[in-house]
């Protein structure tokens, strides 16, 4: 079992940074595939990016490659999503995601454990 709780979602202009953070807890961190997926109003949820458990292979949605950055760091239980260049079509809510199946599973069928989700906007 992970529950994981999301952190840093903001208002932001166009062309900003922001980095989410996503605390997990549960002794197995370390061997779960993280990741994040969006969700915008009216819009159903979508892949954003993930990482495998040792953090050597990431994923992520063409949308958002080139700009985003997903990291992890294994002893603090935790996962990060760099964000550089926002745009307004980058707003939502983000969720941290977790899986026992590996990052190449999560981008394609999602995942079994969910945050609650972090705010996201992005003023153009």
């Amino acid at each position: 079992q992970v529950q994981l709780v999301e952190s840093g979602g903001g208002l932001v202009q166009a062309g900003d940074s922001l980095r989410l953070s996503c605390a997990a807890s549960g002794r197995t961190f370390s061997s779960y595939a993280m990741g994040w997926f969006r969700q915008a109003p009216g819009n159903e949820r979508k892949f954003v990016a993930a990482i495998a458990w040792s953090g050597g292979s990431t994923y992520y949605a063409d949308s958002v490659k080139g700009r985003f950055t997903i990291s992890r760091d294994n002893a603090e239980n935790t996962v990060y999503l760099q964000m550089n260049s926002l745009k307004p079509e980058d707003t939502a809510v983000y969720c941290c995601a977790a899986t026992p199946k590996g990052g190449f599973y999560m981008k394609a069928w999602g995942a079994e454990y969910w945050g609650q989700g972090t705010q996201v906007t992005v003023s153009s």
